[in-house]
């Protein structure tokens, strides 16, 4: 028999109460909200006759401290007391790890909630090192484009002017399901809205998440790999082979700046099979975005093709150097190393 007291079990089987604040409703809460169910402690909140939403409960000290977590309201930063708002004067919190943005209520849910988020919904063991490297991609991609609109901070220096505007970001989706002013509104409709923007928010998140962590992760580990394989091939590590294509250019750059890899240790030519059976060899850019490359392909074999280049080239099998020298390709594998290595050697 329990000797917990009836009372006290009872309060103990209640759903949790998530507190924010009433009338208009932005990206950051609608998403903090969605988040904090997404976690074993806030997972039922809002079943039943529990209060939370957007309208549910006021921004009232006395109401919110009968919440078990308030957000985006409250002038209290405390993660002891499962208080998160971000309006207060003096508050400064970052993300860290780099992140420089100020957080938002989104910010801060994800920088403490965002880890068991990514378990529930990628169960990945709690300990496994790729939840970190999730939790920081989900981070940079995805949560401080919220903090920082909602912070009102600029994405570029003041003194550049768009040259066109966007209004289809996830906060500006967020804000057009509020009430118009012409339209009627009322804490009904409010909480209604609000509860479409916390799904609609969370539908993104969890989309973002699947495609980081089911296609951009295996991706760099499969890079991980065949930089180690690649060394019975070349051992320099100057040449990266990779059996099928896969998106390795951020994941390149990520490897070097983590391992703080000296220039002269870096990969120069990645090569791999494309989709019609040739293979390709790709010179690495000098950063992820860039079109200029750490050693483009010889400038005599650009523009050429086929028994052209094979000649220019004294190799068999060539298909074509682009003009800029950033890409060329050969009808096999063998063909395509020997020109990586050539183009090494020149």
């Amino acid at each position: 028999m329990s000797s917990v007291p009836q009372a006290k079990k009872q309060k103990l089987d209640q759903p949790k109460v998530i507190g924010t604040h009433n009338g208009t409703f932005h990206c950051d809460e609608a998403l903090a909200v969605f988040l904090l169910r997404q976690t074993a402690t806030y997972r039922d909140s809002g079943k039943g006759d529990i209060l939370c939403g957007s309208t549910s409960i006021k921004p009232d000290p006395a109401v919110l401290e009968t919440c078990d977590i308030v957000v985006d309201v409250g002038a209290v930063y405390d993660e002891s007391k499962q208080l998160f708002d971000h309006h207060q004067r003096g508050f400064t919190e970052v993300f860290g790890h780099g992140f420089e943005t100020k957080l938002s209520s989104a910010g801060l849910v994800f920088k403490h909630f965002g880890k068991e988020v990514i378990v529930n919904k990628t169960q990945l063991p709690v300990d496994d090192a790729k939840v970190t490297t999730l939790w920081l991609k989900m981070y940079k991609e995805f949560i401080e484009a919220i903090d920082g609109i909602d912070n009102g901070i600029s994405q570029y220096p003041s003194d550049i002017k768009p040259k066109y505007k966007s209004r289809t970001d996830l906060s500006s989706r967020v804000g057009a399901l509020n009430p118009v002013w012409n339209q009627p509104s009322s804490p009904e409709i409010l909480d209604a809205q609000f509860a479409k923007a916390s799904a609609l928010t969370g539908e993104e998140f969890l989309g973002k998440l699947g495609f980081y962590a089911n296609a951009w992760l295996p991706a760099r580990d499969l890079l991980v790999a065949s930089i180690e394989s690649s060394k019975q091939i070349d051992p320099t590590g100057k040449i990266i082979v990779l059996e099928q294509f896969l998106p390795w250019k951020e994941h390149l750059f990520d490897l070097e700046a983590e391992s703080a890899m000296p220039e002269s240790d870096k990969a120069i030519y990645v090569v791999y099979a494309d989709d019609g059976g040739s293979w390709r060899v790709q010179a690495v850019p000098v950063s992820s975005e860039s079109f200029d490359s750490r050693k483009a392909l010889p400038e005599v074999w650009r523009g050429l093709r086929d028994d052209t280049l094979s000649a220019a080239s004294g190799i068999e099998g060539c298909v074509f150097v682009h003009a800029s020298g950033f890409i060329g390709g050969n009808k096999t594998k063998e063909g395509a190393m020997q020109l990586a290595k050539a183009a090494l050697a020149m």
